[in-house]
């Protein structure tokens, strides 16, 4: 599979990266995330449930950063084990542009799905996976506007992951989730 589009964020590119370092606002804004852990500086696991129709599925997923230059841009790569569902393996190229005042976010996912997710319906699967990243992006948008509707930050010295890493990670979940959920 393979995914490409771009997201206006109503935000300047430092209040974008602010808040994808913030692992609270991140957590609320990903579908179905339940864990994010830090292996080493570019090492990260994460765990999520998904539901798309009948299916129902929990991932866990690694996750590896490469090629960072904050606050342009970076590659993710990854892979989920999803039990029965299968598995999902990829990677995603990431690029934060400044745009008027707001911030264009361009992203190229290319994913492979293996086990009872490659039986699926690949438009059933690559429709659940944007589904799931436009709800990542609208709920990003209105954490960073209504700045009451977001947890409460996070001191810097707390923060789990790089701003790159969480804009990764919500683009590979949404890739693990359209393949574990999406698929009839």
């Amino acid at each position: 599979m393979r995914m490409q589009g771009e997201q206006r964020i109503a935000r300047p590119p430092a209040a974008v990266w602010a808040a994808l370092n913030d692992p609270d606002i991140l957590k609320g804004c990903i579908p179905g995330c339940e864990t994010l852990e830090k292996l080493s500086d570019t090492a990260f696991q994460a765990a999520a449930a998904v539901r798309v129709g009948p299916v129902q599925a929990r991932f866990k997923g690694k996750i590896t950063l490469s090629d960072m230059e904050p606050p342009h841009r970076y590659r993710i790569s990854g892979e989920g084990q999803g039990g029965a569902a299968g598995f999902v393996r990829g990677g995603a190229d990431v690029r934060l542009e400044p745009v008027d005042g707001a911030t264009c976010l361009h992203y190229t996912v290319d994913a492979t799905v293996g086990g009872k997710l490659a039986q699926m319906g690949g438009r059933v699967v690559d429709q659940a996976a944007r589904q799931m990243a436009d709800t990542f992006f609208s709920n990003l948008n209105v954490a960073l506007t209504e700045p009451q509707a977001a947890a409460p930050a996070v001191p810097a010295a707390t923060r789990l992951l790089p701003v790159p890493m969480w804009i990764a990670l919500a683009i590979a979940m949404a890739v693990f989730a359209l393949y574990l959920v999406g698929l009839p």
